[in-house]
């Protein structure tokens, strides 16, 4: 009895680690290759992909479109995006966490479009890669260190990452900025990192950062969203970033 109380008790503790995947109980490997969804624009902006072209743009980067059970694993561990994107098969939606009023019509879960039939619509695309986080990304730990694409090499043109910062509710997160080096421009149009104190980048808008005046974002709350864009020419050093 004592030894049964015992492992129930370990097991109860490792529970928040644990999920359930195709039926089966899984430790938190589920929640890595949820990870490796994250969310693409076209290079000349917002909706503009067919399907064709949002297949093409994965395939690229070496993944594949996310089937809607991998954008829905990564939903529940915080990726959020208010932005309908191409899935597997012809599907359109998008990921929600938080409801708002002016995105999810209120209510949280894959906003789904279901299965467009004509597929040279135009939408976002959502991709799926395991082995290709380094442009973005969903980090659920209490601190980490993110960086740039190829850092501490230069990043490259016409990059568009978002990284998705979840923690522990009634934990507020800090940024800190080790390096910082992008395109210089006085307008801030070229290369930029936006932050936003929310879970997309709709709401909650911090800042915009392209020089060496870091953004005040002194403690803000336990989400955040971070948006960092490349134009199509000139590079430089790219960053590191602490939470």
């Amino acid at each position: 009895m004592i030894a049964l109380l015992l492992f129930s008790a370990l097991l109860w503790d490792q529970a928040a680690a644990w999920g359930f995947k195709d039926g089966v109980l899984h430790n938190s490997i589920w929640l890595e290759r949820a990870a490796g969804v994250y969310h693409r624009e076209a290079r000349s902006g917002k909706y503009r992909l067919t399907y064709a072209e949002a297949k093409a743009v994965c395939e690229y980067e070496g993944g594949h479109l996310a089937t809607y059970q991998q954008l829905e694993a990564a939903r529940k561990i915080g990726f959020h995006v208010c932005a309908a994107g191409w899935m597997a098969k012809g599907r359109v939606g998008y990921p929600i966490v938080k409801a708002g009023a002016n995105c999810g019509f209120g209510k949280t879960g894959i906003v789904d479009y279901g299965i467009r039939l004509n597929r040279s619509e135009r939408w976002d695309a959502y991709c799926y890669n395991p082995n290709g986080k380094e442009c973005g990304g969903v980090f659920t730990d209490s601190k980490h260190v993110f960086k740039s694409p190829g850092y501490p090499n230069e990043y490259e043109n016409e990059q568009i990452c978002y990284w998705h910062i979840r923690v522990r509710y009634g934990h507020r997160i800090r940024l800190q900025f080790l390096e910082f080096d992008v395109e210089e421009d006085t307008a801030c149009l070229a290369d930029f990192l936006e932050v936003y104190d929310s879970y997309d980048d709709i709401n909650g808008f911090v800042g915009r950062e392209c020089d060496d005046t870091e953004i005040p974002v002194g403690r803000l709350g336990n989400v955040m969203t971070l948006k960092f864009l490349s134009d199509a020419s000139v590079t430089a050093g790219g960053f590191q970033i602490r939470y």
